[in-house]
């Protein structure tokens, strides 16, 4: 019993400390920033609700678009959507907008290169300015 309570409070502070790395961190455009690794990957809502994403090395210093894959699903209440992208710039940007609508879950998936690893994002698509931080609700980072 003490042994299983002791496994308990281990599991306990261990995913505690992986949540505390899910802090919500805005790039510069004030978007969402992805780690991809190698690289981030801002996640960013445009007026016309196309999606684009600004690349940043280590430093967050702008990096041109090279090999990276980016693909997304908006998961509507009226069934999925798939995203694709296309390099414009220096940016990817979506071949379409988002469907209509707020509060659905927008599934990003990336890759830093054709080979690496992906990695996925589940964003909820929430628009308005959040009035403490200034940034889209999407990309807040306050602690509430």
């Amino acid at each position: 019993m003490k042994t299983l309570l002791n496994l308990l409070i281990i599991a306990a502070l261990t995913s505690t400390s992986a949540f505390a790395d899910l802090k919500v961190k805005a790039g510069p455009r004030r978007g969402l920033l992805m780690d991809l690794g190698t690289s981030q990957a801002e996640f960013f809502v445009e007026k016309d609700r196309s999606i684009s994403f600004a690349l940043y090395d280590a430093a967050m210093k702008p990096q041109p678009v090279t090999g990276e894959v980016i693909t997304a699903t908006a998961e509507t209440p009226g069934g999925k959507t798939k995203i694709e992208f296309e390099k414009k710039g220096d940016l990817l940007v979506s071949k379409t907008p988002l469907p209509e609508g707020v509060g659905y879950q927008v599934v990003v998936q990336a890759k830093a290169s054709p080979e690496a690893k992906p990695k996925n994002f589940r964003i909820k698509l929430q628009l308005h300015t959040c009035e403490k931080c200034g940034n889209p609700e999407y990309a807040c980072t306050c602690d509430e």
